[in-house]
This record gives C-alpha cells, structure tokens and sequence, in this order.
C-alpha cells in the first residue's frame, strides 16, 4: 500500500494550527516552521513534514533540522 504525501497551502497550515494566515508566513519568516516547498510562485508544506514538527513540539527551524538530521 502506497501512502498519499499532501501539501499544504498557507490557509490550510493556519487552519491545522488555529493560527491566521497571517501568521504563518511570519513563522516561515522567522524560520519557525518546517521549510516549505516551493512549485513555481506557488508554496506549499509537505503534512508529512508538519506532522513531525507537531509532534516534536514545534521547535525551531535550526532545532528541527537537527532533530531530522540525527534520525537519519
């Protein structure tokens, strides 16, 4: 069985969090969430990506990318 990987658009990340929109282009900003990915003009996060932040208790970037790194 193959798993379907999503990407998420901004509003449906702000959705998934309880944040605003607003918010979330603030967090990539500030490097506070997982980095996206980037098709054309349009960017989106990959679930697979925020799941694991999220259960890593959304840390920041640089501790994220460390975590990821460690696991592999």
């Amino acid at each position: 069985m193959t798993e379907k990987r999503s990407l998420l658009k901004a509003e449906t990340l702000a959705e998934l969090l309880s944040v605003s929109k607003r918010t979330v282009w603030r967090w990539k900003s500030a490097g506070k969430l997982p980095k996206p990915v980037t098709i054309g003009a349009s960017v989106r996060w990959r679930q697979e990506d925020i799941n694991q932040w999220i259960a890593s208790d959304c840390p920041n970037l640089r501790m994220f990318e460390a975590r990821e790194e460690g696991m592999r």
